[in-house]
């Protein structure tokens, strides 16, 4: 028998439900999931939630090290060309 595939988005919709207050046995016999794969999702879930809290961070952090490396891109260029312009004059 093939095992299915659970996408993260579905294991999490599964996972919601039981943590809404419906019961869990209803929530994995609409699924055909076993008891013990719920409750592996839901830890799972639980252990990860801290992250959907980190992304902002993360994203403001990366934005402001794209802009550091476009201003140091642009330095190394206008120094790039100081540099060939005075060996045009010193050749």
């Amino acid at each position: 028998m093939k095992r299915r595939q659970w996408d993260s988005k579905t294991k999490a919709l599964v996972v919601l439900q039981g943590l809404k207050g419906k019961p869990i046995a209803e929530v994995c016999v609409e699924h055909q999931i076993s008891q013990a794969q719920y409750y592996q999702w839901r830890d799972q879930f639980l252990a990860n939630a801290p992250k959907a809290f980190e992304s902002h961070k993360q994203d403001a952090e990366k934005a402001h090290l794209e802009r550091r490396i476009a201003k140091l891109t642009h330095l190394v260029g206008e120094l790039t060309l100081e540099l060939k312009k005075s060996d045009e004059v010193w050749s």
